[in-house]
């Protein structure tokens, strides 16, 4: 095992609700930097989900998502709408895949996961829970890196965290303090950092 550092994001726990939510801004390339130049950082892994609308995909597929495909396929249901309504929320996911093609471009580790859609006491229910994704591979590439930074406050990974810990790797946690489990907190202790200090440092300025 080599002197490396692995981040593990967590798109969902934090950044949740984006600037409405935040209340600025975040420039991933800034952020990349950051996490490279503060932690050593050398791969950065990015958990989120996304939709298909009819785009074949399977969660078996050996490969991952082909974005490029996906944006075609959203681009060309743009067009054959007529609903203004539908129009719009097409357009966003468009502007959703086009995101995460300039994360990848940055250099994240794109891991996304099909977004599944169902009906629940008549409202329609969107869930894309990355957590078992992001567990697994913190536990597959343990003997890859030394330190991992979880870019996360979910108390649902403490467990996963402890034993890092106990498998005496370093573990920080980089996470919006009010969106931060106690357990969490009180595991890492004094390598856990409030998301939100970062601001001057990774706030996308227009």
């Amino acid at each position: 095992m080599r002197d490396k550092t692995y981040a593990f994001i967590d798109a969902a726990n934090l950044f949740y609700g984006g600037k409405k939510n935040l209340g600025w801004s975040i420039d991933y390339s800034k952020l990349l930097r950051y996490l490279k130049s503060k932690y050593k950082v050398t791969k950065a892994f990015y958990y989120a989900g996304f939709e298909t609308n009819g785009f074949p995909y399977s969660v078996l597929s050996k490969n991952s998502i082909d974005l490029n495909k996906l944006l075609i396929h959203f681009k060309n249901k743009y067009k054959e709408k007529t609903n203004v309504l539908i129009k719009k929320q097409i357009a966003i996911k468009i502007q959703r895949i086009k995101f995460y093609i300039k994360l990848k471009n940055f250099g994240y580790i794109l891991k996304l996961k099909q977004t599944k859609i169902y009906r629940e006491q008549g409202k329609t229910i969107k869930k894309a829970n990355c957590d078992v994704d992001m567990t697994l591979d913190l536990v597959r590439y343990m003997e890859q890196y030394s330190s991992a930074l979880v870019l996360s406050g979910d108390g649902d990974f403490a467990v996963v965290l402890k034993y890092l810990l106990g498998k005496k790797r370093k573990i920080f946690v980089l996470a919006r303090g009010e969106r931060s489990s106690k357990d969490i907190k009180q595991l890492i202790a004094g390598d856990f950092r409030d998301f939100h200090r970062l601001r001057k440092e990774i706030e996308f300025k227009e």
